[in-house]
């Protein structure tokens, strides 16, 4: 099955502009190809705020959110994969969802279970998979 945390993540920033709440998100800063300024991560975290009037070009995809922010007066591109993506809430409200961390590495750890599996039959001297082209 697919990851949930991309549609959870869209649907919980829907309801909460719908709502007149400004979506924040938690990021782990320490993940894999997160793009964040570094002057602002603490303790390997940063809260950044999703809200229509703080970012532009908002892309939320099945594998990363991706826009264009301002820190400090400088425009900053900000890449968040998936993983990285720790919570979203409201400012107000401080109603959302904390992601469980195993969901993703889970589905990466069968994903690297498969490739592992193929490799060890082509190892083996097993015939490689063979596709018509």
């Amino acid at each position: 099955m697919k990851p949930q945390r991309p549609y959870l993540l869209r649907a919980l920033y829907e309801w909460l502009i719908d709502s007149g709440d400004v979506p924040y998100v938690l990021i782990d800063a320490t993940a894999e190809d997160v793009n964040v300024p570094l002057e602002h991560v603490k303790d390997g975290q940063i809260v950044l705020n999703l809200g229509p009037d703080a970012v532009r070009d908002l892309v939320l995809e099945q594998d990363y959110v991706m826009c264009s922010s301002r820190f400090s007066g400088k425009a900053f591109e900000l890449y968040l994969p998936m993983a990285s993506i720790r919570a979203i809430y409201g400012r107000d409200t401080q109603e959302g969802m904390v992601f469980p961390e195993e969901e993703i590495s889970s589905q990466q750890r069968t994903d690297h279970a498969d490739d592992d599996a193929k490799q060890d039959d082509a190892d083996k001297g097993g015939k490689p998979p063979l596709r018509l082209v």
